[in-house]
């Protein structure tokens, strides 16, 4: 905390016109610091997942339905048929939010997919390391890595979307992974968190301003979209009904508390409209 603060501090006296703190109590959690003006907006800063963000953050459900506007877009995650029943990488369950999107994406005016898409020699998957296996983790020059199951190959059935998904609404798909050396959780950053998939622009160009977010898995692509979309300024609705986890090692519960603390709202599809 103290380190946080004085970054912050430093900051503030690089930049007095610009940053100016009011201190007060934390609000809704510890994590947090309230609030850091930056012109004419309010900014929060969360000492777990040290960023800025651009709004207080949402921790508790919705109270009451939401009808989604034009300025709202539906994030359908990796949907694919290695993740589904019988896939390579299955995650339990993941079939089911097929009918809770195709539900969902009728209430929506826009939405998006995103696909992994990998070259055969993915650096992520365990086969192209000898001696290794799916789930144990080595390093690599962005960090540590997960080793995976071949899944999700380019032109290959295991990439392609569910057969019974039915988003017809769709109006841009995000591939991401097809860069051999590096992997991709995210709709928004590749795993090096320097390379851009460039949703961002297409957000902010189209004006949307609110992703609801649904897919596979929890814990890793859908987990790193929604925190990466409230990074880049966005509101965020993960729908949590209409999402299926790996939970390798606890990290279901890891990634529920990780887009807490940076403001994902998390709602169920009933409470669409």
């Amino acid at each position: 905390t103290s380190l946080t603060l004085g970054w912050l501090l430093a900051l503030w006296l690089s930049s007095p016109a610009v940053f100016t703190f009011f201190v007060r109590n934390a609000p809704e959690t510890e994590n947090w610091i309230s609030p850091v003006c930056v012109g004419p907006r309010r900014w929060y800063f969360s000492l777990s997942a040290t960023q800025l963000l651009p709004s207080r953050p949402k921790t508790v459900p919705m109270a009451n339905k939401t009808s989604p506007t034009d300025t709202d877009v539906l994030l359908v995650v990796d949907v694919q048929n290695d993740f589904c029943k019988g896939g390579t990488l299955e995650v339990p369950h993941g079939d089911e939010v097929v009918a809770v999107v195709n539900e969902l994406a009728g209430a929506f005016q826009h939405a998006i997919l995103t696909q992994d898409w990998h070259p055969v020699d993915h650096t992520s998957f365990a086969s192209q390391h000898a001696g290794r296996e799916p789930f144990q983790q080595i390093e690599v020059n962005y960090g540590e890595q997960i080793l995976w199951p071949d899944h999700c190959v380019q032109r290959s059935a295991g990439a392609d979307f569910h057969d019974k998904l039915d988003v017809a609404n769709c109006e841009l798909i995000i591939r991401k992974g097809f860069r051999r050396a590096i992997d991709s959780y995210s709709a928004f950053f590749e795993n090096d968190r320097k390379t851009q998939t460039g949703l961002t622009s297409y957000l902010r160009e189209r004006g949307f301003t609110r992703l609801f977010v649904t897919g596979l898995a929890t814990d890793f692509c859908v987990r790193f979209s929604a925190i990466d979309a409230r990074a880049q300024g966005f509101d965020v609705v993960l729908i949590e009904d209409a999402c299926r986890g790996i939970d390798n090692n606890g990290s279901m519960s890891d990634a529920m508390r990780a887009m807490k603390e940076v403001g994902v709202v998390i709602s169920e599809a009933a409470a669409i409209a």
